[in-house]
């Protein structure tokens, strides 16, 4: 399903194939309105969702200016990741680009069972459910996860900007 680029609607651009199934989980949580979001192919690396961005989202993001995004990568550790990104994205669309992504790499998510008897193991798009779900209700159970709490400034911006159309 596409979105309707003149309404209030979220691209998320995953770095690789388990940050897909991250967002895909997110858009399948039943608070998810799900014609305001559209998950876009994979980048095939962190640098290469920055230059996906760049070479093809700025200027759609000029031109519909209702579009928002999130950049979905692996922080792999690297705390200047962050910084960096933040630093390539255009003045003007800073308001509507939103950086989130785990400390490490998703994967490293799969063994949060014991605490979140409910999600399994191995279920990357469960945790997506999850976290739309913190989204949706202002919880923070997995948001606050140790591989996830230092998105709390972008995730906090950005659920100001997409709650109102983006959660039911």
């Amino acid at each position: 399903m596409t979105v309707n680029k003149y309404q209030p609607h979220v691209f998320v651009l995953p770095e690789d194939d388990a940050n897909r199934q991250i967002a895909t989980g997110f858009i399948l949580d039943s608070n998810v309105n799900e014609p305001a979001i559209q998950v876009l192919p994979i980048a095939d690396g962190w640098g290469k969702v920055v230059d996906k961005f760049k070479d093809n989202q700025v200027s759609k993001m000029r031109r519909f200016p209702k579009r928002m995004i999130v950049l979905l990568i692996d922080f792999d550790r690297k705390g200047e990741r962050l910084s960096y990104v933040k630093s390539q994205i255009p003045e003007d669309l800073q308001d509507r680009v939103f950086i989130l992504g785990v400390l490490s790499e998703p994967e490293d998510l799969k063994g949060i069972k014991k605490k979140f008897e409910s999600i399994g193991t191995g279920k990357l798009e469960k945790i997506g459910e999850a976290l739309a779900n913190d989204c949706s209700n202002n919880t923070n159970e997995l948001w606050g996860h140790d591989l996830l709490k230092h998105n709390k400034t972008e995730l906090d911006r950005m659920i100001l900007s997409v709650k109102p159309f983006l959660f039911n």
